[in-house]
């Protein structure tokens, strides 16, 4: 089976469910320039075949590509054909689709969002709008150069719809905008020209179209745009949004395992931010292979506390757990302290309530949390490999016995990604392994050039002792905390 897909105009938010579902299961992706990265990742086990095309670049022809999906359905079960927009609004998908009929290939189509409607909707311009426009026309901007003359009825179109949509036309645009005008359309006309639509690199340019090209050339506005023409353009004054999140523009490297770095990055691209991941660390099992954990769990229920000092502990925890096939159940009578609520909120994930939150997320809340409860009490401390030893020290000297246990390790990330620093605007850390990592791969005189976001004051003291000063550090720390810091950071006074 090969699914002609429309992966959607940029925002890796805008694919559809049924699309997602499918690409988790699929055992080939063939896809477009167009395609977001993010959404790739949701093919994670898929051979992945990039065949895109840009303005004179074709990584292969249509045949080719045409030829590409029979062969790997004779080999494969599922196969995505992963286009921007939707397969069938100048994505070619009808001619792949009739290809495979030709060659006895099933084929599904999976409608995407066109960028005809959500490019201009992300720039605050509607398509149509009561009172302004009862209808509108997508056009391409990019005919079929082999052919003589244009088959566009430019005489019909330039004033048969109301907002006019051309895709791929920036590089016509002198042709595009010179026909309209000859055909009757009023050059003093609002246009807008949109690049990168729906991501957090989208420009938006108002102009007229008679002054559109001259705007772009003056400009210098390169393809990936769309063109629109009409009387709604105007409406973009009042309308816009996307671009006037309080991070719109900015761009912030994340610096999280890759495994975690996705709720920190949604948060952050959804008040505009341009997200790039830069891992520097990642889950590994501990140097021991687990095995003061497992002689741990093996004693579980002489245990009077469990403490978990980060999220990754709780899961490693319960990874072991589930290898000696136990559960929660194992805990028996044992209270359960965390460190923070997203420590807590991973926990419930596993049914179990934390019974001690403190109200500082770190270790000194916890030990002041549980000073007066631990006397003569045997506590499980399961944590990283290397982690301050301010709270099994402190719990020691109220009367407890403490047991601590490594249920991971972090080690540094290998990274290929090659990052401009000059255009970063803050790279953000959320442990003090991140920050040591990310200095042993890339250095810490790069920091001088862009703001720094910390978790909390102990990775800002990690940074500190590389001669870096954190310019934001949440006040609760946790990422909500993080992501409200730098939020306030832009917060107009």
């Amino acid at each position: 089976m090969v699914y002609l897909m429309g992966a959607g105009p940029g925002d890796a938010g805008l694919l559809t469910v049924k699309a997602r579902e499918i690409l988790e299961a699929a055992d080939v992706v063939i896809y477009d320039r167009l395609a977001d990265e993010k959404i790739l990742r949701y093919a994670d086990n898929a051979e992945k075949i990039y065949v895109g095309k840009s303005a004179g670049q074709h990584t292969l022809t249509q045949t080719e590509i045409n030829k590409l999906l029979v062969e790997k359905a004779k080999t494969a079960k599922n196969i995505v054909r992963l286009k921007g927009g939707d397969p069938f609004v100048f994505g070619r998908g009808g001619e792949e689709a009739l290809f495979l009929r030709e060659n006895g290939v099933d084929f599904e189509i999976i409608s995407g969002v066109t960028s005809a409607i959500a490019v201009p909707a992300y720039a605050g311009i509607p398509v149509t709008h009561r009172g302004v426009a009862t209808s509108f026309a997508v056009v391409t901007g990019h005919e079929d150069p082999a052919k003589s003359e244009s088959s566009i009825r430019w005489d019909k179109i330039s004033t048969a719809a109301d907002t006019l949509i051309f895709l791929m036309g920036i590089a016509n645009l002198p042709k595009i905008t010179a026909k309209l005008i000859e055909n009757g359309r009023a050059g003093n006309t609002p246009a807008a020209v949109i690049r990168n639509g729906t991501k957090p690199a989208q420009e938006v340019l108002i102009t007229t179209l008679e002054n559109a090209a001259a705007d772009v050339e003056k400009n210098k506005i390169a393809p990936p745009a769309i063109f629109v023409v009409g009387e709604v353009v105007n409406l973009r004054e009042n309308l816009k949004w996307f671009d006037s999140k309080i991070l719109f523009g900015k761009k912030i490297l994340v610096t999280r395992t890759r495994e975690q770095a996705s709720k920190l990055s949604e948060k952050l691209e959804n008040l505009g931010a341009e997200v790039i991941e830069f891992p520097t660390i990642k889950i590994a099992a501990p140097t021991d292979n687990f095995k003061s954990l497992d002689a741990a769990i093996s004693d579980i229920k002489n245990f009077d506390w469990v403490i978990f000092t980060s999220a990754n502990g709780v899961e490693k925890f319960f990874e072991r757990l589930k290898f000696f096939k136990l559960d929660a159940r194992a805990l028996g009578n044992a209270k359960v302290a965390v460190i923070g609520s997203a420590t807590a909120e991973k926990l419930l994930h596993y049914g179990i309530a934390a019974d001690i939150i403190p109200a500082e997320f770190r270790a000194e809340g916890l030990i002041d949390a549980l000073k007066n409860l631990v006397a003569g009490k045997k506590i499980l401390i399961a944590r990283a490999e290397i982690a301050r030893d301010i709270l099994p020290i402190e719990l020691k000297k109220f009367g407890a016995d403490v047991t601590v246990a490594a249920a991971y390790k972090t080690i540094p990330a290998e990274n290929s990604a090659k990052i401009d620093f000059n255009q970063i605007d803050i790279v953000t850390f959320t442990s003090s392994s991140t920050v040591e990592n990310f200095v042993a791969a890339v250095g810490a005189e790069i920091l001088s050039k862009v703001k720094i976001a910390a978790i909390g004051p102990i990775t800002a003291g990690t940074l500190k002792k590389f001669g870096v000063e954190a310019d934001i550090i949440a006040q609760e720390f946790t990422i909500d905390g993080l992501v409200d810091a730098i939020k306030a950071a832009y917060e107009p006074f």
